[in-house]
């Protein structure tokens, strides 16, 4: 999946959602591209935040430039 060992991957997981431990940049990365998301999504601090950058992640270029101008103005 993301590269880490099956027999530990709960437990692992486990940790950093309770935040006993947190993963290194690199497995954040491969968390991210596993669950199709961007790597900032899990450095967000409000949820509608993190959700505004998962929608974002996944508009096409032409949607995502439209909503940056409107959001401009």
């Amino acid at each position: 999946m993301a590269g880490i060992d099956e027999f530990s991957a709960s437990a692992r997981m486990n940790r950093y959602e309770k935040g006993i431990h947190e993963p290194h940049f690199a497995t954040v990365e491969k968390i991210a591209e596993v669950m199709g998301l961007p790597t900032a999504y899990f450095y967000c601090q409000e949820d509608d935040a993190a959700e505004l950058l998962s929608l974002f992640h996944h508009m096409s270029a032409e949607a995502k430039t439209q909503l940056l101008i409107m959001a401009k103005r």
